[in-house]
């Protein structure tokens, strides 16, 4: 099993792959950059190893660039960082068993937000300051 949460770099790219997958966006349109999504998602659910991981996402990084988008994989990711830390800031985290880094903000009146990958809604919780 991958543990996202010990690799920032893993982490962030999975946040930003979810983000792609539950963007209405015309990149959901592209075929080779929805094939490489799906296939790095799948992976994901799999719980590949980092390696085969970090192979995928830099095979839907390519496929990004090739359809026009040069920030490839990385200008794609939605996660909210506040402004500031207040002591009770409310997001939406990952529900899967294996935690990427996506953070939404979450509102009480409204739903949390999808996750594309593990197919149910982000999960609620506050975000403390740090110590």
């Amino acid at each position: 099993m991958t543990e996202l949460s010990d690799s920032g770099e893993l982490a962030r790219r999975t946040a930003e792959l979810c983000a792609l997958l539950g963007s209405p966006g015309e990149l959901r349109r592209m075929p080779e950059v929805q094939a490489a999504a799906d296939g790095a998602a799948a992976l994901l659910r799999s719980e590949a190893g980092a390696a085969d991981l970090t192979a995928a996402y830099d095979v839907l990084d390519q496929a990004l660039r090739r359809a026009g988008y040069a920030n490839g994989l990385l200008a794609h990711a939605r996660s909210t960082r506040p402004p500031g830390l207040r002591v009770h800031v409310k997001v939406a985290v990952c529900p899967g068993p294996i935690r990427c880094g996506r953070l939404e903000r979450a509102g009480d009146l409204r739903p949390a937000p999808p996750c594309a990958i593990n197919g149910e809604r982000m999960r609620k919780t506050r975000l403390e300051p740090a110590s």
